[in-house]
């Protein structure tokens, strides 16, 4: 599954720190990747296999997407 595979390269990746999913089979879907810093994250966006997954989801899977960036200051977590 792309999914994974992109999980597990991300995973690889310099200043990684993480990945949420959620999302229902068939409908509606959302992960959000965690990075150390804006250069991370865009060093993620640039990786050619990450890319070519992104091409591949844009012809195939999804109708549309969104992208946002944004900065957390803070998170809490309850057990």
């Amino acid at each position: 599954m792309m999914a994974d595979a992109m999980d597990a390269l991300a995973a690889r990746q310099p200043g990684y720190l993480g990945m949420d999913h959620a999302g229902v089979q068939g409908g509606f879907g959302m992960t959000v990747s965690y990075w150390a810093d804006d250069g991370s994250a865009r060093a993620w966006r640039d990786n050619p296999e990450h890319r070519a997954a992104r091409e591949a989801g844009r012809d195939r899977w999804y109708e549309h997407y969104t992208l946002h960036v944004a900065k957390i200051e803070r998170g809490y977590a309850w057990p």
